[in-house]
């Protein structure tokens, strides 16, 4: 039986980390299964999160040091999901931190994986611990943190939780609050509402049409490619789906019979059987999106329809796997990281379309977009062009309060100056 550490490191080092680690996974399966249920999705997030980091070296060193303290305290310590914490519940992660368990304290600095030569693969150092303390000539020193390095701590945790709202796991950001009042808080921090704090989260209309039409000329050009390309496009912006909902990922794999039309009014859905929080939903699917689904499946020389319950996987990979638990595989649906790539490309494709038009900075915002960004724009298109009922869109995107799908409408401030440009005011004036 392998030898663990007392808690385990969840991240390996950035170029093993999509790799997966056995260790890990059944860590992560175990939590899942016994005490939070949503501790598979919460540890999906925490990666896709820090993948995004992975052009500064040490900025994700930093980050996951932090992220597998904090998971570890609110998976093993305290039992609950990462959408439950409050700012009450993590002052108690504070405390944590300022005096943690002495078996948690390592006194040197030690890599979170090794190679094991037996296993021939990397499990987690047995010696390695979540917390650094410090040796004076070779004793032991009380453990002690500064309120500096408990204030960074706070950061890379509103950073996160702010993630986490973005990719609409969760409406709350308690490191946020904390670092608002108290002895946390810090005079020069930016403290604005979201909406005078604007990110870029969905394309414009004239974006999308580029970021189409690019997957159009894809698929006409490399059918053999492309034409799985066009239709995960049109998908994940038919409805709004995460990336996790169309890739395959440990006890799911998409498949063509998640497409059901229902028997007593002909009508089509797509089926998600788990997503945020181990829900599930149904999407109803437009006739524009039924056309794609039976141009791609015609491709694949399948019929034009799935039929009830058809496993055929959704995005079947073009060359099999090389490596992880699907390698020799090419029946098989690609992960997220291989979606991600695909939809990279097709961005990067469709920025570089309009940047040659003209449009250049319409061109430096769609660089910047993410694959959650697809969901967020068909989500906003559907309200604000499509007129779409709030309570339907609501429905097909799984959001559980009315008052998430309301966000989506147009609120920002070069909306409300444009609606405001020409209000008089007095409605009376052209009569005098």
């Amino acid at each position: 039986m392998q030898n663990l550490p007392p808690a385990l490191p969840l991240f390996d080092s950035i170029s093993h980390l999509e790799d997966g680690n056995p260790s890990v996974n059944q860590f992560i399966a175990n939590i899942t299964m016994h005490r939070v249920n949503d501790a598979a999705l919460i540890y999906e997030h925490t990666v896709d999160w820090l993948l995004e980091q992975r052009h500064s070296e040490n900025n994700y060193k930093t980050y996951r040091s932090e992220l597998t303290s904090f998971l570890y305290w609110s998976f093993i310590e305290e039992g609950v999901s990462v959408c439950d914490i409050t700012r009450r519940v993590l002052l108690r992660y504070i405390d944590y931190c300022t005096k943690p368990p002495q078996h948690l304290i390592a006194y040197r600095n030690v890599a979170q994986f090794v190679v094991d030569k037996e296993l021939e693969e990397r499990v987690p150092n047995l010696h390695w611990r979540p917390f650094l303390g410090k040796k004076q000539e070779g004793i032991e020193q009380p453990y002690k943190i500064t309120d500096k390095a408990l204030k960074t701590k706070l950061a890379i945790l509103s950073s996160f939780f702010s993630y986490l709202i973005n990719e609409e796991y969760t409406e709350r950001n308690p490191a946020m609050m904390l670092m608002k009042n108290g002895r946390f808080k810090s005079n020069s921090q930016n403290l604005v509402m979201n909406e005078d704090n604007e990110e870029v989260r969905s394309f414009t209309q004239l974006q999308w049409s580029y970021v189409i039409s690019t997957s159009l000329k894809l698929a006409e050009s490399e059918p053999e490619r492309h034409e799985r390309t066009l239709f995960l496009m049109s998908l994940m912006y038919s409805c709004y789906l995460r990336i996790s909902e169309a890739a395959a990922r440990p006890g799911f794999s998409p498949m063509m019979g998640q497409f059901r039309r229902d028997t007593k009014t002909s009508v089509w859905g797509f089926h998600i059987p788990r997503s945020k929080g181990g829900k599930k939903r149904t999407v109803a699917v437009s006739g524009q999106l039924l056309k794609a689904l039976q141009r791609y499946r015609c491709f694949l020389g399948l019929s034009p329809l799935p039929a009830p319950n058809e496993n055929t996987p959704l995005f079947i990979r073009h060359r099999a796997a090389g490596r992880g638990r699907d390698v020799g595989l090419l029946n098989a649906n690609l992960g997220i990281r291989q979606l991600r790539e695909l939809i990279s490309l097709v961005f990067d494709l469709a920025a570089n379309a309009a940047h040659k038009e003209g449009f250049e900075q319409d061109a430096v915002e769609m660089r910047q977009m993410t694959p959650h960004s697809i969901r967020h724009t068909g989500i906003s298109h559907d309200i604000n062009i499509n007129n779409r009922p709030l309570s339907h869109v609501q429905a097909d995107a799984g959001h559980d309060s009315i008052n998430t799908t309301s966000q989506y409408l147009h609120t920002t401030r070069v909306e409300r100056h444009e609606s405001a440009a020409k209000k008089p005011i007095d409605h009376l004036a052209d009569s005098y």
